[in-house]
This record gives C-alpha cells, sequence and structure tokens, in this order.
C-alpha cells in the first residue's frame, strides 16, 4: 500500500469531500442552521480560550483536519489564483472531516469534562488551525467550524509562509500536518510533529474517551537503540538493550505530549476518576518483552510516567493490535507501521525517523 499524506483511496465508503449541502432553494448554507441555533439559545454560551502558556496546545493543519483533496488538486493544476477563486466561490460548502477531525473532538470532549471539574482551571487543550491560506480563505474554514460545532477561536493563516515561527510563538506541544517537510522542520525546531495519513476506510472510535497510542524507539524515546538495530541488526540489538538495561533511554520527540496527557490524566485521578478518565493511553512497540523490554518501562518509571497499557509485539504486526485499541491517533516512526495501521482503518502519524537525534540535541 502506498501513501501519501492524506491520501484518500476513494471507493464506495469514502466520506465525499464536502458535506451535503441543502437542496431546498434556500440561499443559506447548511452550517447556517446550526449557526442560528447557537446564536438564538440564550443559555448557550461559548467558553474562553486559555492562555497558552496554561494550555496544552495542538497545531493542526487544515488539510489534516479536513478533506481538502479536491481544493489540493485544484492548487497543483491550475496555480494559486484559480485556487483562491474557487474557494471563495465555495465558501458557502462545509468540507469534510480530515483525518485529524476524530482526533480534535475527542480533545473538545475531554476539555468539557475538565471544565464540569475544575471552572476556573486553564489547563485545557487548545487547538490552533494552521494553514498556508491566504486569509481570503478564512470565511469558508470558518463557516466549516461553525457547521461541525467545533470550539477553534485562534487560527494562524500564512498566506505561503512557513508556519514554525508561529508556532513556537504559540507554545505549540504538538503539530498535525500533512507537509511533511514542514513535520521535519518542527521536529528540528524541538516541536513535536507528526504528518498524518488518511485511511482507506476509517475506523469508529470512542466518542467518550481519547486514545492515543505511541511507538517506542523514534518516538516516545531516541533512537539510540533504533540506530543500533538498523546499523548492526537485531542480535546486536537484544546485546545493546542488556547491557543498558538500567541506563535510561533519553527522551524523543513524543515524549512531551505523553507527559502532558499524565498531567492532565492525573487531573481527573484526583477527582476519583482514575477507572473511567477520558484519556487512554498506549505503548505499542515492535520491542520483544522478556529482552528488550525492560529498559523502556524502568525508563519511563523514572520519568514518572504512566502508560495505561504496554504492547510488547516482538516484531508482530502492529495493526491487529491498533483495530483492537482504536486509537484517535498512533504515532510511529516507521512507514511501514504506519501503512500496516491505515490498512486497518486506523489513523496513524509518522514521526519522520533520523530526526528524533536532532531534536533531543536541540531540546
Amino acid at each position: 500500500m502506498n501513501l501519501d499524506p492524506v491520501q484518500v483511496m476513494m471507493g464506495p465508503d469514502s466520506m465525499p469531500n464536502t458535506c451535503p449541502t441543502t437542496s431546498n432553494g434556500d440561499s443559506k448554507g447548511p452550517w447556517e442552521d446550526s449557526k442560528d441555533i447557537h446564536e438564538n439559545d440564550g443559555l448557550t454560551k461559548k467558553p474562553k480560550s486559555p492562555k497558552p502558556e496554561n494550555a496544552v496546545t495542538i497545531a493542526v493543519s487544515s488539510r489534516v483536519l479536513f478533506r481538502t483533496d479536491i481544493e489540493q488538486k485544484v492548487y497543483e493544476e491550475k496555480g494559486v489564483e484559480e485556487y483562491l477563486r474557487y474557494q471563495i466561490q465555495h465558501e458557502n460548502e462545509p468540507l469534510a472531516p480530515g483525518p485529524a477531525f476524530p482526533f480534535v473532538k475527542a480533545l473538545e470532549t475531554v476539555n468539557i469534562q475538565l471544565r464540569e471539574l475544575y471552572p476556573a482551571s486553564e489547563e485545557l487543550f487548545d487547538i490552533v488551525l494552521v494553514t498556508y491560506n491566504h486569509a481570503h480563505v478564512g470565511v469558508r474554514l470558518i463557516n466549516t467550524i461553525n457547521y461541525h460545532n467545533l470550539f477553534i477561536e485562534r487560527f494562524c493563516m500564512t498566506g505561503g509562509s512557513s508556519p514554525i515561527g508561529y508556532l513556537k510563538a504559540w507554545q505549540t506541544n504538538l503539530y498535525l500536518s500533512a507537509d511533511a517537510q514542514k513535520v521535519q522542520e518542527a521536529l528540528a525546531e524541538g516541536i513535536a510533529a507528526a504528518t498524518m495519513f488518511m485511511p482507506d476506510k476509517q475506523m469508529e472510535v470512542s466518542e467518550t474517551q481519547l486514545k492515543v497510542a505511541f511507538d517506542g524507539d523514534a518516538v516516545l524515546f531516541s533512537d539510540e537503540s533504533e540506530r543500533i538495530f538498523k546499523a548492526h541488526g537485531l542480535d546486536k540489538f537484544f546485546e545493546h538493550e542488556r547491557e543498558n538495561e538500567n541506563t535510561l533511554l533519553d527522551h524523543g520527540p513524543l515524549k512531551g505530549f505523553l507527559e502532558l496527557l499524565g498531567k492532565l490524566q492525573k487531573k481527573f485521578y484526583a477527582k476519583g476518576h482514575r477507572l473511567d478518565c477520558p484519556i487512554r493511553t498506549y505503548l505499542v512497540t515492535a520491542r520483544s518483552a522478556a529482552s528488550s523490554g525492560i529498559r523502556a518501562l524502568k525508563t519511563l518509571r523514572a520519568w514518572g510516567l504512566e502508560i495505561d497499557e504496554a504492547l510488547f509485539l516482538a516484531g508482530a504486526p502492529k495493526g491487529p493490535m491498533l483495530e483492537k485499541i482504536r486509537p484517535h491517533i498512533y504515532f510511529d516512526d516507521q512507514m511501514f507501521h504506519v501503512e500496516g495501521a491505515a490498512e486497518m482503518g486506523a489513523i496513524a502519524a509518522h514521526v519522520p525517523y533520523g530526526i528524533a537525534q536532532k531534536y533531543t540535541n536541540k531540546k
């Protein structure tokens, strides 16, 4: 299976690029009914966005939050001016959900529960929509966000410029994009980032619990052991891990994000919600438990991090495990694991191998 970022394998189960529009002759767009309901409901009040220094900030590209494959084709084949005209002509048509959409909805579900338990706290997820688009396209994006009832108040529309500097200004904790080059640039600057992919057929995920799954080496941990395996093979890798069993692994690009998830989990635990916590984390690694798992577990324990479930697969395919977990997002540094996850319908995000060491040095 050959995956391109946010490439969609069209078939009978594929989602249309845009949501259905009204057909009653009314000039109002399909999002406007939803908008009117909120504006006329005196009991409905949108919460305030948290300050960036207090929040867990997730920057999401418009190309992974929404399906923009048709728009992208217009841009690639006809150029930027025709692309802008197309977006303005279709700004009354909300875009369909993309691969990051279920993840963002799950973040918002967690926020609702955090606000109920801690009304005055700003320790929440905060979503920033990041796009290369010109500001003219912002109208369609805002209409789409309102149509889907998303709470995204912060936009960053760069008009073709690199978003990396803005990500640092937003104090971004995770950046999700369809642009692999920009993901590498973010990682090189010490910002956790991954390239997202659209599976052939997206599996159903929980609407009440955020599930996040991580690979180990070059994702949560540095790529030290991964480089030993690639250079010298499996036997040398096992030998290296046995000799360094009590030496902690260095941190990888996504360690900080897991740490933040754990911090929010503890807020639920403090209110008696350990067993029904709306955040659940998973380690899904090709490591063998007996041969190389001890070092990984000791490292997590020394960091003070709890993983709810740890799966040591000893080289077995990860797809079936991910089909069972049904994560909102799964991070891996190996493309064949990302492709395997996508074949099962899981939402996978690629953390480029070889960038982890640059990330470690930057931090």
